[in-house]
């Protein structure tokens, strides 16, 4: 598949996610994500004024679901979401319910291995169980404990090769990736790239980082559509 940019709206007010989904999209990003942070401050609301902007751009719906699946998705999907997200932790009714869900009313299913001890046995059981898409996620209070330690922080670079390799669908790399390392996930095989903190977003205020953030981001597209297809 031809790599596609996301950008994770990890915002807190709709209004700057609008204006920062506005942004992303002039600049050449492909799907708009409402982020678990927006989806918590907005819920159903924040993403019904996403679809009515972008009527016609994909909306990720970063639920992390853990229950109550079939509802959550069905919710989503009714307000206008073309995705939603899963986690790989739930229960394994639950992962079949949100599937279920997904051909129901028509959209896709991201199964997410966060916090799984085997992360690519954990891509390799979402895919059993029906989902379209992988996310490999590294998460922001992992990343950063294990640093608060005086070690390593994680990277999803380092198991992603593996990850790509141990499954047959799309795989996107989440946490705490930096610019070069973004733009490279296609090398990965991974063709979906999402772009947020801390490349687009305040890690710390989750508000809209400082700078030219345009300019960055259609540098940032630009190049990863430079791939063409990856295999995947």
């Amino acid at each position: 598949m031809k790599p596609i940019v996301q950008i994770s709206l990890d915002l807190t007010n709709i209004d700057e996610a609008l204006e920062t989904a506005a942004l992303a999209m002039r600049a050449g990003v492909d799907w708009l994500e409402a982020g678990t942070p927006l989806i918590l401050a907005e819920g159903l609301h924040g993403v019904r004024k996403l679809r009515e902007a972008f009527p016609n751009v994909p909306i990720v719906a970063d639920l992390k679901t853990m229950d109550g699946g079939y509802l959550e998705a069905e919710m989503m999907a009714k307000a206008g979401a073309t995705h939603v997200v899963v986690m790989a932790r739930a229960h394994e009714e639950t992962i079949k319910v949100v599937v279920q869900a997904g051909k129901d009313y028509g959209i896709k299913v991201m199964g997410d291995n966060l916090g799984c001890e085997d992360r690519v046995e954990g891509a390799k059981w979402l895919e059993s169980l029906g989902c379209d898409y992988v996310i490999h996620h590294i998460g922001y209070d992992e990343r950063r404990g294990i640093a608060a330690q005086g070690k390593r922080m994680p990277s999803p670079l380092d198991e992603l090769r593996e990850i790509v390799q141990a499954v047959n669908i799309p795989v996107q790399a989440v946490g705490g990736l930096t610019l070069e390392q973004a733009i490279r996930c296609p090398e990965y095989g991974a063709p979906m790239v999402v772009l947020g903190a801390p490349l687009t977003i305040d890690a710390d205020a989750f508000k809209t980082a400082d700078g030219d953030l345009e300019a960055s981001l259609r540098l940032i597209c630009d190049k990863i559509h430079a791939y063409g297809e990856v295999s995947k």
